[in-house]
């Protein structure tokens, strides 16, 4: 409580799912003043396919009108805010970018660092809020030194805490992550317990503005068919077959190649400016380790090398790494064994047992 015994206000970021609502709910019951507030990003219709539980396509008309539900439910305030523009240049805009480069982006952690934790905390702020929380499995805990960190949820098949190195230090004092001492099956009992109305409701996975996961077409509609066309070549130079465009292609894609050959190929990397697709043996796909930018340490950037875990994509086990820090805010990463299919555009994410220390942006492989 504050001095004038005002209860502290949490903005929620509710997205009409079964997670950020529970949220909401245990905010409530915590005491706390909350106001649900659901952005609007990406207008993908009201669809609605999936059955109780199961995967189902996210930012629909059907989601925004849930999470007014279940405000409702919970009689708190509840704002629906446009953040497409928004959205479009901080996120979308950046996606198709990075794939017509040759690199395989992540979407996810954009939305976090720009939208969640950018434009809509600053709407908190403005909502008169001392926080503001989503529905993230992971833990914020602060050290003897008053830093805070991010920890990796409890429910380790559910942990995000690989979406969320982006976070300052002033970010994360301003946020709550209400589930990280949660299980998913936790959350599903509760939102039964709270009576929520979507407490059968399915899971979210893809990209919410790429319909039917089909992010080629998407690509394509936004740029147009045949860009960056060329040829699929070996480590040798030799030409093997064509391609209609480098971001159909991702670092260690095997199927879709079009090419006859003894053995299985894989993609090994692209080049956008010769517009090459180059693929080989499975062991080709390993390397020794990465370099990355745009690096955020969550601790005092370190000025010598330290050994730690990396985290090279979400459902990837985190290695035991060492990391030297570069100039201009960048890194060097040497793992202890190689690892597969290093990808340019995906995020490297630091960890010191559970605890997240930083993160980057891979720019090369090793």
């Amino acid at each position: 409580m504050t001095t004038d015994n005002r209860p502290k206000r949490v903005v929620i970021a509710m997205s009409g799912g079964v997670d950020s609502s529970v949220a909401a709910a245990l905010l409530k019951k915590q005491g706390y003043d909350v106001i649900g507030v659901t952005m609007q990003l990406w207008d993908k219709g009201n669809i609605s396919h999936a059955g109780e539980e199961e995967s189902r396509p996210c930012c629909t008309l059907e989601d925004l009108f849930d999470a007014g539900r279940v405000a409702n439910k919970l009689d708190i305030p509840f704002h629906v805010v446009n953040y497409q523009a928004e959205f479009r240049k901080l996120v979308v805009d950046g996606f198709v970018d990075e794939y017509f480069c040759g690199r395989t982006p992540n979407p996810c952690i954009r939305c976090n660092q720009n939208l969640k934790f950018g434009v809509l905390l600053d709407k908190a702020r403005s909502l008169g809020a001392d926080y503001l929380a989503t529905g993230h499995y992971a833990r914020l805990e602060q050290d003897s030194s008053g830093m805070f960190q991010i920890h990796k949820g409890k429910d380790a098949g559910k942990d995000q805490s690989y979406f969320l190195f982006t976070l300052t230090q002033e970010q994360m004092s301003r946020v709550l992550f209400p589930l990280g001492s949660l299980t998913k099956q936790e959350v599903r009992r509760l939102a039964v317990e709270f009576e929520l109305p979507v407490a059968k409701k399915g899971e979210s996975q893809d990209i919410c503005f790429v319909s039917n996961d089909d992010y080629v077409q998407f690509l394509e509609s936004e740029r147009g068919e045949g860009e960056l066309s060329g040829n699929i070549v070996d480590s040798s130079g030799k030409i093997l077959g064509h391609h209609e465009g480098i971001y159909r292609y991702t670092i260690g894609q095997r199927k879709g190649l079009g090419i006859a050959w003894p053995h299985p190929l894989y993609v090994l990397g692209v080049d956008a400016e010769r517009r090459e697709v180059l693929v080989g043996h499975r062991d080709e796909l390993c390397s020794t380790g990465l370099s990355a930018g745009d690096v955020n340490w969550a601790i005092n950037e370190p000025l010598s090398p330290l050994v730690a875990l990396c985290k090279i994509r979400y459902r990837h086990n985190p290695v035991p790494s060492v990391i030297t820090p570069l100039s201009r805010n960048r890194v060097e990463v040497r793992f202890q064994e190689p690892e597969k299919s290093v990808t340019p555009g995906q995020a490297v994410v630091f960890y010191d047992g559970d605890k997240v220390i930083g993160g980057g942006w891979i720019e090369h492989k090793l």
